[in-house]
């Protein structure tokens, strides 16, 4: 079972699932308030997407991850794969 070991990639989740976190807790606080269905439901798609955002931030930190302990040093290799993987994160962005 392999583990998120790059702390910069593990920063950007936390700090990501911490917003969705405020977000959901505005949810919370707007419901408890009367707010229209309409206002909720377009908070919760927020919310959503940003949970979807960081799973594929997540997806895209393993791969990468997985595949550096394969190529074990081959600098160049690792170059062209950081550039592979900025585009593979763009599409998978866009899916969601």
């Amino acid at each position: 079972m392999s583990v998120l070991t790059n702390a910069a990639s593990r920063t950007d989740i936390l700090n990501r699932l911490k917003r969705a976190e405020g977000q959901l807790r505005g949810v919370q606080r707007m419901i408890d308030e009367g707010e229209p269905c309409l206002k909720v439901a377009q908070q919760l798609s927020a919310v959503r997407k940003a949970l979807d955002s960081t799973f594929v931030r997540m997806t895209v930190c393993f791969i990468e991850q997985e595949l550096d302990a394969r190529l074990e040093g081959s600098n160049a290799e690792k170059s062209s794969l950081d550039s592979m993987m900025e585009e593979m994160e763009t599409l998978l962005a866009r899916m969601s």
